[in-house]
C-alpha cells in the first residue's frame, strides 16, 4: 500500500470545535439516537445475516485529486471539536477525496445518546489551487484525528488517527508516526487478492474533565465479515489501546489476520549494498518480537527480499507479539527529515487464550520506502465459518520500547556481509543486561538449515557494552538458509532466540 503521500497529506490537516468561534461555522449535530457497545454488536451480528451492501462513492472529480490540490484542503483547527469546553480532548475530522472515495460516518456520544456529525466543507480551509468541486449527499468525513494535552498545558498534540479502511495510527509521548495498526486483515498475500475491511462508522465518547483516556467505537463491514470495535485509548509513553473486538463472519474465511500491523523496511546493515544511499539505514521497524506459548521470545530481524517471503511461527496460545524499532540513535539513519529513529513499535498482548495458530509475517520486495511492505499478524489454525462468533480482547501498545521486560539479553543489531575470502559473517550485537555472566561461561547456539557455519567467537562491544556474536557462514550451492542462534549458560537461555531466513 503506497501509504507515504497520504500519511503527508492527512498531516498537513489540522484541528477541532463543538462550538463555534467568532467567525468559524463549528461542526453541526444530528438528532441524539440511543447507543450502546451492546447494541452496536447486535447491529454488527444482524448485518452479517444480510448481504454485503458497497457505501456509495463520491464524485468522480473528488476522486480526482491530484496529491498536490489535496494538500491544499485541510480541517481548520478553530472548528474541532470539544474546542472552548472542558473536556480534555480535541478531534479533527478529515475531507474525502484522492484515497479517500467513501464517506465514514462519525458521532459523538453523550448521556448514552449518540449525535451524528454532518458533513460541511466550510470547516475546511482551502487556497485557490483547490479545484472548485461538486457537492452531493455522497460526501462526508473520511476519519478522525485525536489530539490531547500531552506534554503542555494548553498545548493539544495529536496522537491517534483513524482513517482508511480498518488502518488506524498512534503514537508514545514524543514518538512520530511511523508503523499502522488495522482492524482485520484478509487473504493478506492470497493470489486470489486481498480483502480490505473498512470501519465504516466511528462513535466517540464525549469524556468527562480530567480523564485521561478516550474510547472510540467503530463497525467494520466487509464482504466477508462485520465487526463491532471497542477502543480505549490512553495516551502516554508508551500509549495503550485497550481493543474489544467482535467479528460475525458473512462465509467462510480461511485466512484471516487477528491484529495485523504494516510497516516498512527498506534496508540495514544486512543488505546494505544493494541501495546506493546517504543514509546507513531506513526502516520504520526493524524486527519482530514474538512471545510464544511455549516461553521461548523470538527475535526476528526484518527483511527486503527479492521475491515475496511468507513466515509463519506456529504456536499456542501466544504471550504477545509485535514489529519493534530498536535503532534508537539519530546516526542509526542520519535522516533529518524522516527521523526514523523516533518512529514507535507496536506491542500486542492477548487477554485470552488464542489457542493454536502463527504469528505470520509477509514481506515484500520494494525499492522505495513510500511502500508499507511488511505485514504481521495472529493467523488462527481453524477458518471462521459463516455465522459463527468470534470474541476477542486485546492491547495494543505504542512506544520507543513498548514490549515488557521479558527477562532476556535483547538482540539489537544485525549485520552480514561478504568475507573476501568466501561465505558470509554474521555479527549480532547483544544489549548489556545485568545478571548476564562473564562472556566465557556463555555459550552460543548457532544452527543453520543447511551450509556450514563456524562455532563462533564471542566478543564485547566496546560502544555497546554487550556481547557480540560473530561466526561465518558457508551456504555452499544452498540459496536459502534459516538461522537460530541463542545465548545460553548451561543449562538456560541468556538471551532472546534470534531467527532468520538468508537468501541468496
Amino acid at each position: 500500500m503506497k501509504r507515504r503521500t497520504f500519511l503527508q497529506a492527512a498531516t498537513a490537516l489540522a484541528a477541532t470545535p463543538l462550538q463555534a468561534l467568532a467567525d468559524e461555522p463549528g461542526l453541526t449535530l444530528g438528532d441524539p439516537v440511543p447507543f450502546t457497545h451492546d447494541g452496536l454488536i447486535a447491529r454488527a451480528r444482524a448485518m452479517a445475516d444480510e448481504p454485503y451492501r458497497p457505501r456509495p462513492t463520491i464524485p468522480q472529480a473528488w476522486q480526482d485529486l491530484s496529491y498536490d490540490q489535496f494538500r491544499h484542503i485541510w480541517f481548520d483547527h478553530r472548528n474541532a471539536l470539544f474546542t472552548e469546553t472542558d473536556a480534555p480532548l480535541r478531534v479533527d475530522l478529515f475531507p474525502p477525496g484522492l484515497y479517500f472515495p467513501q464517506a465514514v460516518a462519525c458521532h459523538v456520544i453523550e448521556d448514552g445518546q449518540a449525535r451524528q456529525i454532518a458533513f460541511d466543507k466550510a470547516v475546511f480551509d482551502t487556497t485557490d489551487q483547490f479545484p472548485d468541486l461538486p457537492m452531493d449527499d455522497t460526501l462526508g468525513f473520511t476519519g478522525l484525528r485525536l489530539r490531547a494535552e500531552l506534554e503542555t498545558p494548553g498545548i493539544f498534540q495529536e496522537f491517534a488517527v483513524f482513517q482508511g479502511a480498518s488502518y488506524f495510527r498512534a503514537i508514545g509521548t514524543g514518538d512520530i508516526y511511523g508503523l499502522s495498526a488495522r482492524g482485520l486483515a484478509i487473504d493478506t498475500a492470497e493470489p486470489s487478492g486481498e480483502e480490505f475491511p473498512d470501519f465504516t462508522a466511528f462513535w466517540l465518547e464525549r469524556p468527562a474533565p480530567g480523564s485521561d483516556s478516550f474510547v472510540l467505537c467503530a463497525l467494520l463491514d466487509s464482504p466477508s465479515v462485520t465487526g463491532a470495535y471497542r477502543f480505549e485509548i490512553t495516551p502516554g509513553a508508551p500509549l495503550s489501546m485497550e481493543v474489544d473486538a467482535a467479528l460475525f463472519p458473512r462465509r467462510d474465511i480461511r485466512h484471516i489476520g487477528i491484529a495485523p500491523l504494516t510497516s516498512m523496511f527498506l534496508f540495514d546493515e544486512t543488505m546494505r549494498d544493494r541501495f546506493s544511499d546517504f543514509r546507513p539505514a531506513v526502516h520504520d521497524n526493524d524486527g519482530l518480537l514474538i512471545a510464544n506459548g511455549a516461553g521461548e521470545v523470538i527475535w526476528r530481524p526484518l527483511a527486503n527480499p527479492r521475491n515475496l517471503q511468507i513466515s509463519a511461527f506456529a504456536d499456542t496460545n501466544p504471550r504477545g507479539f509485535g514489529l519493534m524499532q530498536r535503532s534508537r540513535r539519530f546516526s542509526d539513519f542520519a535522516d533529518l527529515e524522516a527521523l526514523y529513529h523516533r518512529r514507535p513499535g507496536l506491542w500486542i498482548t492477548p487477554h485470552e487464550d488464542w489457542g493454536p495458530g502463527a504469528v505470520t509475517l509477509i514481506e515484500i520486495p520494494a525499492d522505495l520506502e513510500i511502500y508499507d511492505n511488511i505485514v504481521a499478524y495472529w493467523r488462527p489454525a481453524s477458518p471462521y465459518v459463516e455465522r459463527s462468533e468470534h470474541r476477542l480482547t486485546y492491547r495494543l501498545d505504542w512506544g520507543e520500547a513498548p514490549a515488557p521486560d521479558l527477562g532476556l539479553a535483547k538482540v539489537i543489531n544485525t549485520r552480514i556481509g561478504g568475507r573476501p575470502e568466501g561465505g558470509l559473517v554474521v555479527a549480532i550485537d547483544f544489549e548489556p543486561r545485568d545478571g548476564l555472566p562473564d562472556l566465557d561461561a556463555i555459550t552460543p547456539l548457532i544452527r543453520s538449515s543447511v551450509g556450514e557455519t563456524t562455532p563462533g567467537l564471542l566478543q564485547r562491544n566496546p560502544e555497546t557494552g554487550g556481547p557480540r556474536l560473530a561466526f561465518t557462514f558457508r551456504p555452499g550451492d544452498a540459496t536459502l538458509a534459516e538461522f537460530r542462534v541463542q545465548l545460553r549458560s548451561e543449562t538456560d537461555p541468556l538471551s532472546e532466540v534470534w531467527l532468520y531466513r538468508w537468501t541468496a
